[in-house]
C-alpha cells in the first residue's frame, strides 16, 4: 500500500463536512498487473430525483523540496488516473485536492493556468488547518 499524503485525513474530514460520504478510503484502479490507489472516493446526491455525483480525490500537499516538481508529479498522476477511471467508471470525476496556499501561490500563476487548462485538470482547494473545502474548480 502506498504512503498516504500528510493531509489525507484533513481532506477526508473536509469532504465529509460538505456532505460527501467517503465510499472508498483508497479507490483502486487496475493498471495491468498492478493496482494504483487514488486517495479517496466519495458520492453525494445532487438532488433527490437525480443520481448521485461520484468523485475520486487525489490528495496533494506540495510539501516536497520543489512545488514545481510536485506539480509535475501531480499532473502525471492526474492524467493516468483520469484515463483509468474513465474506462471503469466514466461517471466518476477525478479531482486533485491542493492546499489553499499552493492554489494561490503557484497554481494561479499564468504558466500553471495554461497547463491546468490544456490538461483539463480539476481541483478541490482545501484549508488543511480548518479541514474545510474552499473552492471547487471542475
Amino acid at each position: 500500500m502506498s504512503r498516504r499524503d500528510v493531509f489525507h485525513d484533513a481532506v477526508r474530514r473536509a469532504l465529509e463536512k460538505e456532505g460527501w460520504p467517503v465510499t472508498h478510503d483508497s479507490y483502486s484502479l487496475a493498471f495491468g498487473e498492478r493496482t494504483l490507489l487514488v486517495d479517496l472516493g466519495a458520492e453525494a446526491p445532487l438532488a433527490a430525483e437525480k443520481e448521485g455525483r461520484k468523485i475520486a480525490v487525489e490528495v496533494k500537499s506540495f510539501i516536497g523540496k520543489s512545488e514545481v516538481v510536485e506539480f509535475e508529479k501531480a499532473i502525471g498522476q492526474f492524467i493516468l488516473y483520469d484515463v483509468l477511471i474513465e474506462e471503469v467508471e466514466p461517471d466518476r470525476v477525478l479531482l486533485l485536492a491542493v492546499p489553499e496556499d499552493v492554489w494561490v501561490g503557484l497554481l494561479s500563476k499564468s504558466q500553471c493556468a495554461r497547463v491546468i487548462e490544456r490538461c483539463r485538470l480539476r481541483f478541490v482547494v482545501y484549508d488543511p488547518d480548518k479541514e474545510e473545502i474552499l473552492l471547487w474548480k471542475d
